[in-house]
């Protein structure tokens, strides 16, 4: 495993990553591995822009839609 320090950390981040840490039950130290790991997990692209931009190179591609006939249903709140 690798080390990371974080010189010159702005004392109100440092502040806000206590606090999100704390909501979370981790120390610091998990929360910014956590918010690290979940952010290279992202992926380089959006899928579905990808896939628009893939089909507006061809035309684009029309669906059709059915139009509804079916009436909304009641809710009851209690």
């Amino acid at each position: 495993m690798g080390t990371l320090t974080i010189r010159q950390l702005d004392e109100r981040t440092h502040a806000r990553l206590r606090g999100r840490a704390a909501k979370h039950g981790r120390s610091v130290e998990a929360e910014v591995r956590a918010i690290l790991d979940a952010t290279v997990d992202l992926p380089e692209e959006n899928f579905l822009l990808a896939l628009r931009a893939a089909m507006s190179e061809i035309g684009g591609v029309d669906v059709p839609l059915e139009s509804r006939t079916d009436l909304p249903r009641s809710v009851e709140l209690t």
